[in-house]
């Protein structure tokens, strides 16, 4: 089978970009021929044989007083061109959208929709219903589910891009715009929900149920089957954003001082991070140089403030038998068992924070037994069911287009 994965990022960047890679190289050794469109950008990992990719779109850092600026996010005339000439190449018997939105635009859509290619989409985050995508305010740090009925105005009212008036009004008019259009209504066969707390929370807000498969993420490595020799520091690693929780985990880390905190990755609270005395800030990190540090932690935090949806990080964790405290939200209770495997915690509050880091540290015999537990408890989540489950999908939609057009 042919599958053209459409991600806006081919570099590695989050748990977007790891399901889509790690997938796709899981297709590639069953059989499968898989190329990407997305976009250009010097870190580039993964393309097609056209090496024909969207111009790079820094969207947070966008001039607005560009005359394209408004056009660009909304209707990317150079997204559909290219992924036209992609499609004729490739000829993919199916297309697995993943993140689309502001870099390469709906405008794939109506492109993908004339070759009569049947089109699956994971969904990531929650850009279908929510224009900033997280059903979350950054500026204000808490939950919003204002846009809830296609009320978009709320993302104007509320400053929800980028604290931006205008970049706000853009998104808002987008949802407008697309949903009015029916864009999605018309190009997706399926929908892909890694959680049933997001498939919940789309029918919630108006998605047909039958339109959405959950198939929870996967991990793609054995469990390690030996003993890992274990450091004596506990690890955070993912984005520095306020909606994972990172100032949360900061103020529990200085009420904490005789503890260590190794944190990896990067985003806008890097300087904050870094000036914890008791914090490791090592940067940016994959591949090998990640794992060990996971291996090596006596546990992982995940103390996100949005809805998270099924993260990624938390069944990496996992895999290498180093248990996880973390937040009760979202997608997160789906994979961690309070007091089995893990510990939870309200999101947002630090003394619950600093009491479950504390039991967990001082209680090396619960720790040793949510490690074992953990190795057990991932073999659920293995790449061979999530490809299994896919295929079903693939299948279906296949078939289904093949009926409509006969």
């Amino acid at each position: 089978m042919k599958i053209l994965q459409v991600n806006k990022f081919l570099y590695w960047f989050g748990g977007s970009e790891t399901y889509c890679f790690k997938l796709s190289d899981h297709l590639v050794k069953q059989g499968h021929e898989v190329q990407f469109f997305g976009m250009d950008h010097a870190r580039n990992v993964k393309g097609n044989a056209l090496g024909l990719n969207v111009s790079n779109v820094e969207f947070k850092k966008m001039s607005i007083n560009k005359i394209s600026y408004p056009f660009r996010i909304i209707y990317s005339f150079e997204a559909k061109k290219k992924i036209r000439q992609v499609i004729e190449e490739f000829k993919p018997d199916i297309i697995h959208l993943n993140n689309i939105n502001f870099q390469l635009t709906p405008s794939i859509l109506y492109e993908i929709k004339k070759h009569n290619i049947p089109v699956v989409m994971t969904l990531h985050d929650f850009q279908l219903v929510c224009p900033n995508h997280m059903l979350y305010l950054e500026h204000e740090a808490r939950i919003c589910e204002d846009c809830k009925g296609r009320k978009y105005f709320s993302c104007v009212t509320n400053n929800c891009l980028h604290d931006s008036k205008i970049k706000s009004m853009l998104a808002a008019f987008e949802g407008y715009l697309h949903h009015k259009l029916k864009s999605y209504d018309d190009a997706i066969d399926m929908f892909i929900a890694p959680s049933r707390f997001l498939h919940n929370k789309f029918v919630e807000f108006g998605e047909s149920a039958s339109r959405i498969k959950v198939i929870s993420n996967f991990i793609d490595q054995p469990a390690p089957t030996g003993a890992t020799v274990k450091g004596d520091y506990i690890l955070y690693f993912g984005r520095l954003s306020v909606q994972k929780g990172i100032r949360t985990l900061m103020e529990a880390m200085k009420r904490l001082p005789h503890l260590k905190l190794v944190v990896a990755g990067e985003g806008d609270l890097e300087k904050e991070v870094a000036e914890v005395p008791n914090i490791e800030y090592v940067g940016f990190r994959t591949g090998d140089e990640l794992n060990d540090l996971i291996k090596g932690a006596l546990f992982t935090i995940y103390p996100s403030e949005w809805y998270e949806n099924c993260p990624m990080s938390v069944l990496e964790s996992q895999m290498y038998g180093t248990p996880v405290i973390g937040a009760n939200i979202g997608g997160i209770p789906e994979l961690v068992d309070d007091r089995i495997d893990g510990l939870l915690f309200s999101p947002g509050d630090v003394g619950q924070l600093v009491d479950s880091i504390r039991y967990l540290y001082d209680n090396r015999d619960v720790l040793t037994e949510y490690t074992r537990r953990c190795v057990v408890k991932v073999q659920k989540f293995s790449i061979d069911r999530y490809y299994a489950e896919l295929m079903t999908v693939y299948e279906s939609v296949l078939r289904k287009v093949k009926e409509a057009g006969a």
